[in-house]
């Protein structure tokens, strides 16, 4: 039986992504941000508010990072979902953690996390209804411990972090089921 749940974003999993963007002096400041999401083979939008710093940020700048959380850095990927750029100056400072300026990009790559998608600005699209920043990848990086031997990302390797609406939890995805474009084939008959 079915039970009405009301008015929910009801979708799972949901990414946990990495937004990085430099200000003008080239100050680091790095958001947590679900909702995003790949809308092109080289683009990626995110959903963000516009008063968010690293939304200011990327519009003063034009350049962009989108990193995937992982299990490791779980902590410090909730710290950037739960802090504000906006009243916290030192916000990346806090973490230790370390940003190396993208070769391809005017954007910091957060070296803890293990990819980093290197983005331009695009887009913002602004309507009633949607307020999404949309960035063209220019590069990808990846540490090569979440690597295959043949250069691919290995989803068990990275153990990314996903997001849980419902009940606002963590999981960690990894575990292969099937493989894509394959698992139906016989409904194709």
């Amino acid at each position: 039986m079915r039970k009405d749940l009301g008015k929910k974003p009801a979708l799972f999993p949901m990414p946990v992504l990495m937004v990085a963007a430099y200000d003008e002096k080239e100050k680091v400041n790095v958001m947590n941000a679900a909702w995003g999401m790949i809308c092109d083979m080289d683009k990626i939008a995110l959903f963000i508010d516009a008063d968010h710093k690293t939304t200011k940020n990327i519009q003063a700048v034009k350049a962009f990072t989108v990193s995937i959380a992982d299990r490791e850095h779980m902590d410090v990927a909730d710290f950037f979902g739960i802090a504000t750029g906006n009243k916290m100056e030192d916000k990346f400072e806090r973490t230790g953690y370390h940003a190396v300026k993208s070769a391809h990009v005017n954007a910091p790559i957060i070296e803890e996390f293990p990819v980093a998608m290197e983005c331009e600005l695009a887009e913002i699209v602004e309507t009633e209804n949607l307020y999404a920043v949309v960035g063209r990848i220019v590069n990808v990086s990846a540490d090569e411990k979440v690597l295959t031997e043949d250069g691919k990302v290995d989803p068990a390797k990275l153990n990314a972090l996903i997001f849980d609406q419902f009940q606002a939890g963590y999981y960690v995805a990894g575990e292969k089921v099937g493989q894509a474009w394959n698992a139906g084939k016989e409904l194709m008959k």
